[in-house]
């Protein structure tokens, strides 16, 4: 199974890929979890990035785009993974399908995490591993970045049929359990 999961910042998606991963034992790509792995340890992009993220701003396409694709070319993900952060913008989304398309295969479903605006400040602004950026005046531009420049990737995809909407609010076995039940009908 090939999976995006998508939502806003703070929807719950690395949450949900933990646990989508751990019961369906398949990989989980995250761009946040690359990008702070390589900030962590001082790497050339995690200094570039990090100016990035600390801005409140997307890391350019071509960068992720070149970082995923790097990734999926592990073992680990040939049968099957979460992509969790990715792809954020529609040039992202086009440069996946082409690159599956090389691979003669494609996503298999597009799982949109919907939470509304006051719930997810509230929901980052409580998070335990806080960002530089948890801040309320950056968390409202990952929010207005991420509907002008992210929320029109969930079009592409239903364009192609492959989008499921789920209700990310509730808890988080609440919210598993909604996935639960359209992952089981992919499978």
């Amino acid at each position: 199974m090939k999976l995006i999961l998508f939502g806003p910042p703070g929807a719950g998606k690395g949450t949900q890929a933990d646990k989508i991963k751990s019961h369906y034992n398949i990989a989980h790509l995250a761009t946040g979890n690359i990008f702070r792995r390589n900030i962590k340890n001082k790497t050339n992009l995690g200094q570039k990035v990090k100016s990035i993220l600390d801005a409140g701003k997307l890391v350019p396409d071509e960068t992720v785009v070149d970082l995923v694709i790097d990734e999926l070319q592990h073992q680990k993900y040939e049968s099957g993974y979460i992509l969790d952060g990715f792809p954020r913008t529609i040039p992202q989304a086009e440069a996946l399908d082409d690159y599956l398309s090389s691979k003669d295969t494609s996503i298999d479903l597009f799982v949109n995490l919907e939470v509304p605006e006051q719930e997810l400040i509230n929901r980052i602004l409580s998070r335990a591993d806080g960002r530089s950026d948890d801040t309320p005046e950056k968390i409202k531009t990952r929010l207005d970045v991420y509907h002008k420049q992210t929320a029109p990737v969930l079009n592409h995809y239903k364009k192609q049929g492959k989008v499921k909407e789920i209700s990310g609010v509730g808890s988080i076995d609440e919210i598993f359990e909604r996935i639960k039940e359209v992952l089981d009908q992919v499978k």
